[in-house]
């Protein structure tokens, strides 16, 4: 599970097109569905920052964790200039601790794609189990099988002011692996470019994989739906959204 490296610098200058406010409108509204209109919420993988932020400014009390200092030292940034009281921790999510117990841990931008073991994705969902309070809620997104099929082998590029990258993509049907290789090229304070090479894995999982892996965990499936509505994940589904209930502890790290 890589890290986002020099990628950091610009990660919000090439994730410029994602509709942050519209997408943490509909987590929003997943959460006060299901009874958490406040309190403490872990975001997983939370990047630089961008989600944590206006769910901070929703009135939650937010944690954001994610294994990129160099993520997390701009959220850092974001953080001061909002003034808004977030806790930000530099851990791996597959090995992350807390203090206590949260109302609710939400994780988007397929951030969990990135483990590519169910194993350890097992781990993950054991974890959060672990630190959700009791009926707590686990709402995350997870780019689909689908999606990665239809993108195949391809190469992306693009250019913007202070930077632009080229992003080869590759499929591999068998493992469902989707690796990409990122080549950027960074403005620095001279006007002069740095290329920098970074790769990423993210891995696709069925429905009932996670539903598998979440029950095992020791939480209930609630359900799976495409983002941004709740219709039925199909083949043609991109993304997809999920819903868990925490409805126990005891035993949780046992093959039940």
């Amino acid at each position: 599970m890589d890290s986002y490296n020099e990628f950091a610098s610009v990660y919000d200058m090439f994730m410029d097109n994602v509709p942050y406010k519209d997408w943490s409108r509909y987590l929003i509204g997943k959460l006060k569905e299901a009874g958490i209109e406040d309190g403490i919420v872990l975001e997983l993988g939370c990047g630089t920052g961008s989600m944590t932020e206006l769910l901070a400014e929703a009135g939650y009390d937010m944690i954001g964790i994610d294994n990129s200092d160099e993520m997390l030292g701009i959220a850092i940034e974001k953080r001061d200039e909002s003034g808004h009281d977030i806790l930000y921790l530099n851990q791996d999510m597959r090995e992350f601790e807390l203090y206590g117990t949260v109302r609710a841990v939400v994780s988007v931008c397929d951030s969990l794609n990135y483990i590519t073991d169910k194993e350890e994705l097992l781990q993950v969902f054991r974890l959060v189990n672990n630190y959700l309070d009791i009926g707590g809620i686990f709402i995350f997104d997870m780019n689909t099988i689908g999606k990665y099929k239809r993108m195949g082998d391809a190469t992306i590029a693009e250019n913007r002011e202070n930077g632009s990258f080229i992003w080869e993509n590759w499929f591999d049907s068998k493992d469902n692996i989707n690796e990409y290789d990122i080549t950027l090229y960074i403005e620095d304070e001279h006007g002069k470019y740095d290329r920098y090479e970074e790769t990423h894995l993210q891995k696709g999982y069925t429905v009932s994989e996670i539903k598998e892996l979440i029950e095992k965990a020791g939480m209930e499936f609630v359900k799976a739906v495409e983002a941004f509505s709740d219709k039925d994940v199909t083949e043609e589904t991109d993304r997809m959204y999920i819903m868990a209930k925490e409805i126990k502890k005891a035993g949780i790290y046992k093959d039940e």
